[in-house]
Order: structure tokens, then C-alpha cells, then sequence
């Protein structure tokens, strides 16, 4: 067990990056490959990662189930809530990015931002669930 101790130290060191990468690629999703998908799975993987090095039930400390599986709807409603505003104040047009702001290019970045806050709020949490679920099928 003294070889663990090199994946238990090199994982603590890594896994910040990681986030900080998953969140990187979150918001340069405007500018170039990368958005909601990607940076979810990327912090899914940082999850399971830590879930195989530290085991499942310290996993469930940092992450437990019940609010990973209701983070999969809030993602959901955070996605299908971003087009609302132009239903109700634009012109009737779902997704329709003029409201968020008054120049075009910055209403656009928001509505992008709002949507892909749901992409990677979902597809972390979906992908978390599916492991938790795959992991626990032994154990019970």
C-alpha cells in the first residue's frame, strides 16, 4: 500500500487543475472548441477520478448522491428557463438572445453563457449518476 500513496498525493495535486481546466474550456466555449459538454465531462471525470483513488463512500462525502441527482433536473430547467425572457420580453422568439443586453454581441454571450450553465450543470451530474449507479451495483 506504499504505491497508493503516490495516487492519493499526485491526484490531490492534480485535481484542482483539472476544475480549474473544466471551468476554462466552460467559458471559452464562445470564443473556441470547448462549452457546457466538455467542461462537464471534464468535472465528472475529476469526480471518478477521485472516486477510484480515494474510494466510492469519500466520493459521496465530497458529492453525495441525492444532490448530484437533483442537480440533473436543475440543469435542465436552467437550460429550458435561459429562453423565457424572450418569450416574455422579446418578440416571441425562444432562445432569442436580444434581451439579455443592449449591443448584440454581449446579449449573445450572456444567452450563451446562461444555456451552457445548464449544458454543464447536467451532463457533470448525468455523468456522476451513471457512476454512482455502475459503482453501487455491487455493494448492495
Amino acid at each position: 500500500m506504499k504505491l497508493d500513496l503516490i495516487l492519493r498525493v499526485g491526484t490531490k495535486l492534480i485535481l484542482p487543475f483539472l476544475l480549474i481546466f473544466a471551468f476554462y474550456v466552460h467559458f471559452h466555449g464562445d470564443y473556441g472548441p470547448g462549452g457546457g459538454f466538455q467542461a462537464g465531462v471534464i468535472i465528472a471525470a475529476s469526480f471518478i477520478l477521485y472516486a477510484i483513488i480515494f474510494g466510492l463512500d469519500a466520493a459521496k462525502r465530497v458529492a453525495p448522491q441525492a444532490i448530484v441527482e437533483r442537480l440533473v433536473p436543475l440543469g435542465v430547467l436552467i437550460y429550458a428557463s435561459a429562453g423565457l425572457p424572450a418569450m416574455i420580453f422579446g418578440e416571441g422568439r425562444y432562445l432569442d438572445y436580444g434581451v439579455y443586453g443592449h449591443e448584440f454581441t454581449h446579449a449573445h454571450e450572456w444567452g450563451i453563457l446562461l444555456v451552457e450553465s445548464g449544458v454543464i450543470t447536467t451532463v457533470a451530474s448525468t455523468m456522476l449518476a451513471i457512476f454512482y449507479a455502475f459503482a453501487d451495483r455491487g455493494t448492495r
